[in-house]
């Protein structure tokens, strides 16, 4: 949940000499700890991924003067922990019941003709894999993405891997077709 803190000069400066002595090498870490927590909360469904990430941050830098001195260890990891009860809480405050989109609205549609288009731009292996994986519900779901996983040679982890990122692909991909389309 946001306050009224904001991300300052002093605070950022802080967090960069946290996650090293060297601005140049704390600069290389915080975007490379920004870009996994936007991946992060992609592949976690989450709409607002760039905003949560930057949440993220804040509340690091935030909390940055209480945990500087105890904290060992690669500071990365307490950014991801974060991350974790920032999701959490957008799960928490997300509504239960989001209505289907009716076929009406030129805005869906057009965000569906996006998605098509964007589908036939995978490679075919690459379709077939978030097709696959992203049928069945419950249980059921979980046991086909064990078999999914067979049959392809790899560890269920390695194939939620591949299928995040496959989303994350067609997320950048719709979002920029219906940018154009608006504009």
């Amino acid at each position: 949940m946001r306050s009224n803190w904001a991300l300052t000069k002093d605070s950022f400066d802080a967090l960069l000499a946290w996650l090293d002595p060297n601005r140049e090498s704390a600069a290389c870490k915080y975007e490379a700890i920004r870009t996994r927590l936007v991946k992060l909360f992609v592949c976690r469904g989450c709409g607002e991924s760039e905003d949560l990430a930057d949440e993220t941050i804040d509340r690091v830098a935030r909390r940055l003067s209480d945990i500087q001195s105890s904290f060992t260890g690669d500071p990365a990891r307490y950014f991801y922990g974060v991350a974790n009860k920032i999701h959490l809480e957008y799960i928490r405050r997300r509504p239960l019941s989001t209505p289907p989109p009716t076929e009406n609205e030129p805005e869906d549609e057009r965000e569906y003709e996006c998605l098509e288009r964007c589908m036939q731009k995978l490679s075919s292996s690459n379709r077939e894999l978030v097709l696959q994986y992203y049928q069945e519900e419950r249980s059921a779901k979980i046991d086909h993405r064990k078999r999914l996983a067979d049959q392809l040679g790899i560890a269920v982890n390695a194939l939620r891997i591949r299928a995040c990122r496959i989303r994350a692909l067609l997320f950048d991909c719709v979002q920029k077709c219906v940018n154009e389309a608006t504009a």
